[in-house]
């Protein structure tokens, strides 16, 4: 990493000019296969134009759909609400009998 920042020290002082090329020519060339990437592979996954057109017209009516307010429900004072009642448990819990008088020492084995 030091060697990194020498190095880069010594062009940046030395060649501006062509520290500046060199940091263009990486990023139009970085552009580039960025470019074929999208190109080849993203257009595989997506399907054809007409499913993504049908897709984005489902999401923005679901989005409007979501968005709508409903109807407010009239404020009632925390006096008159009722707590729910709880249901109790209907699992059938069965204790299994063991040799409870014995305990075993494991400092011993």
């Amino acid at each position: 990493m030091i060697l990194a920042a020498v190095g880069l020290g010594s062009l940046l002082i030395g060649n501006p000019l062509g520290l500046l090329r060199q940091i263009l020519v990486t990023a139009a060339v970085i552009g580039i296969i960025y470019f074929i990437y999208r190109k080849w592979f993203s257009g595989r996954r997506t399907g054809s134009n007409n499913e993504q057109r049908a897709f984005v017209k489902a999401a923005k009516m679901s989005k409007k759909r979501h968005k709508r307010k409903p109807a407010s429900k009239p404020q009632v004072s925390n006096v008159s609400k009722k707590r729910p009642v709880r249901k109790k448990s209907s699992a059938n819990l069965t204790v299994i009998e063991g040799k409870k008088s014995k305990k075993n020492n494991r400092a011993s084995f």
